[in-house]
């Protein structure tokens, strides 16, 4: 499993979710609002595939989550560790 560093964000319905080693995309920012958008790249598809996702906003380093108010962290989060690890 990739090592993240989850880290608050001022909306409390977004993690940001940080690589210590290795980038999610070379460069440049993904971001998506839905699973239509996130259809053709394999990270987005894959975290659009929890529920309650809806937002993903990668950067090389780091990607932003954030749910929807009624779903909770503790059923997200695993989740989003699996499709970070089955990405890389």
């Amino acid at each position: 499993m990739p090592q993240l560093d989850i880290s608050p964000t001022p909306n409390p319905n977004s993690l940001k979710c940080t690589l210590r080693k290795g980038t999610f995309i070379p460069e440049g920012m993904e971001s998506f609002n839905s699973a239509e958008e996130a259809a053709g790249h394999a990270l987005g598809k894959r975290l659009f595939r929890i529920g309650g996702i809806v937002n993903v906003f990668i950067m090389p380093r780091f990607l932003t989550v954030t749910k929807t108010p009624e779903a909770d962290w503790g059923d997200i989060m695993p989740e989003v560790e699996r499709a970070v690890a089955d990405t890389r």
